[in-house]
């Protein structure tokens, strides 16, 4: 039986559990760009970065929020570009535990992001995954994501590199 998730806009407020659930998924997965020592925020900095994000308007992070308990084990981030000829683009990043991959919590995630995203004028989503994530790479194709091209050797995870696929969606 999977647990029941609320998928909802981050606030400042969620500064020390957002910044305890990337450094769960840094330690428990080799997916995230962040390495489990890497992440070296202090709550006080993980609010002021979230003030900051937020304040922009063309930047959001969705977290996933477990039933009763108001984890949040899940978050999809959404970095709009900054200047006039890239406005329309955005940057993605996902990460769920592992506990509750598989439940629908990713597509969900999607959904509520790309609906915001269409409401503020965005027309390319884009994302990079590691080629042997096939999982999150399942997702990606479910929401109309497509392989753009290949970044070889893009990344060194565990001493060995890694190519990732550049990926986006347009948005009609």
């Amino acid at each position: 039986m999977s647990t029941v998730v609320h998928i909802r806009e981050i606030t400042p407020d969620d500064a020390e559990a957002f910044l305890t659930l990337c450094k769960r998924l840094d330690q428990e997965t080799r997916f995230m760009l962040l390495e489990p020592d890497e992440r070296t925020l202090t709550p006080d900095e993980q609010r002021q970065a979230l003030e900051n994000l937020l304040a922009t308007g063309r930047s959001t992070i969705f977290v996933a929020e477990a039933g009763q308990s108001g984890e949040l084990v899940g978050y999809l981030a959404l970095e709009g570009g900054t200047y006039r000829r890239e406005r329309q683009r955005a940057t993605l990043v996902i990460g769920i535990l592992q506990a509750f991959t598989g439940q629908g919590i990713g597509s969900r995630l999607f959904q509520v992001m790309e609906s915001w995203a269409r409401q503020r004028s965005f027309h390319r989503l884009e994302l990079t995954v590691m080629v042997h994530n096939q999982r999150a790479l399942a997702l990606y194709l479910r929401q109309g994501f497509m392989v753009e091209g290949l970044r070889r050797q893009a990344l060194v995870v565990d001493g060995q590199s890694v190519d990732e696929y550049y990926m986006a969606k347009l948005l009609q």
